[in-house]
């Protein structure tokens, strides 16, 4: 079965860091654009970062320069690096996948087996 499972989030300073991971089992992660997003209370989803199977990465403007996406085959495993995190990085962060690099650009053609479960970041003093 199909499962991605998020996970490294939590509280953290302004300024501080945090390594999320998305750990895939039922498939092998290799073949598949994996994507990271993250909503907002109140707000829409939002696309954050993907790395495609080429390895070749895209980041949203808020977080270029401060947020580093990779991938460890052998691990089945992508993690989202996240550095000098501010107050409106506050959301709780999802990875999904696509077989496509569609994901880069929008999200909604993804179904709901596709995201993980999601893990909660909050930046706070």
């Amino acid at each position: 079965q199909l499962q991605l499972v998020e996970s490294g989030g939590g509280l953290v300073q302004p300024g501080g860091s945090l390594r999320l991971s998305c750990a895939a089992s039922g498939f092998t992660l290799d073949y598949y654009t994996i994507g990271w997003f993250r909503q907002a209370p109140g707000k829409e989803r939002e696309g954050v970062s993907c790395i495609r199977r080429s390895g070749s990465t895209n980041y949203a403007d808020s977080v270029k320069g401060r947020f580093i996406i990779s991938r460890d085959n052998a691990k089945n495993t992508v993690y989202l690096q996240m550095n000098s995190l501010k107050p409106e990085d506050t959301a709780v962060y999802y990875c999904a996948l696509d077989p496509t690099e569609r994901l880069c650009y929008e999200h909604s053609h993804l179904p709901h087996n596709f995201w993980g479960q999601g893990t909660q970041v909050t930046v706070s003093s």
